[in-house]
């Protein structure tokens, strides 16, 4: 699963944006994710953040993610409680002071025919409330969240 957007900001800033988990992270996220909550940290690699996911009206998880920052350009959340983990990436973009920005997630999802349905379906999902973070990402850091 990978969402991609070309942002007018540069990779450093887009990616302190990213990493402020206590100010600006939960305001780039979609009302798919209730119940947010910084547990440790709160700025970037160390940081621990709690928060449920609706997939869907009946599938919801809970999520407990494990902030790290194994390079300059990139922030990885490693789910606890699942084999889900989301990288968010910026690198300079196809014009001078942009970013190319993008949302990679890995996720097993459940085993037996749940499994199957949830491989099938999940992508698309994930992709539509990546593509609204990075709709806010883009107002946030462009705009200054205006």
């Amino acid at each position: 699963m990978v969402t991609q957007r070309e942002i007018n900001a540069e990779p450093d800033d887009v990616l302190d944006a990213i990493a402020d988990y206590r100010e600006v992270h939960p305001r780039l996220l979609p009302e798919q994710f209730t119940d947010y909550e910084v547990r440790e940290g709160g700025d970037g690699e160390g940081t621990v953040v709690f928060f449920r996911l609706h997939a869907t009206a009946k599938r919801v998880r809970e999520c407990l993610m494990e902030v790290t920052e194994p390079d300059d350009n990139t922030v990885v959340e490693t789910d606890r409680n699942s084999t889900l983990v989301t990288t968010f990436t910026a690198v300079p973009g196809s014009v001078k002071n942009t970013s190319s920005v993008t949302i990679r997630s890995t996720w097993d999802g459940a085993p037996g025919i749940g499994g199957i349905f949830e491989r099938i379906f999940a992508p698309r999902g994930l992709n539509g409330f990546y593509e609204q973070i990075l709709a806010n990402l883009a107002k946030e850091v462009e705009t200054g969240g205006k």
